[in-house]
């Protein structure tokens, strides 16, 4: 599910840097994640392509009652810091920031290039997750930092 998602968003060229969960697995992480969490560009033709993929994926906000009216469009993205989705593909967060690392930018500058199956993609490096999990200040992060910051201890040791 998530190479298929991943290779669709590098074929369309859209600029995205992988956060979330995926990017701890990538890390080492056990823990499960079923949705893909990425922060993008916000730049007009980034948001056009992106509109334009989660069209075909019949994108529709997660957790909403089906059937509520729902537009897709560049305004969406400029109003909505989060989306999260559900689509045909699968579950996916997009996020125009990163919480502790900050935008598109910041997040490209500390990430990765990383490969899943013959898709290569940035994801964000180990120290600005646990960077965005210490800033979420969510229970569900606080306790996921346990497990990054052993991962790290681990590839400094």
């Amino acid at each position: 599910m998530f190479e298929e998602m991943l290779r669709a968003l590098v074929a369309r060229g859209i600029r995205f840097v992988v956060v979330g969960g995926v990017a701890a697995t990538i890390h080492g992480s056990a823990r499960y994640t079923n949705d893909l969490d990425i922060c993008y560009a916000t730049d007009p033709e980034n948001l056009q392509r992106l509109v334009e993929l989660l069209t075909e994926w019949k994108a529709y906000l997660r957790g909403v009652e089906p059937g509520l009216p729902f537009i897709l469009d560049a305004r969406t993205f400029s109003i909505t810091p989060l989306l999260t989705l559900v689509t045909t593909h699968g579950d996916f967060d997009l996020l125009d920031r990163v919480p502790g690392v900050g935008g598109y930018d910041e997040a490209l500058a500390r990430s990765e290039e990383a490969q899943i199956g013959s898709v290569r993609f940035h994801t964000i490096s180990l120290d600005a997750l646990i960077d965005a999990k210490r800033a979420a200040r969510r229970k569900k992060d606080m306790e996921h930092l346990i497990e990054l910051e052993a991962l790290r201890a681990l590839r400094d040791a």
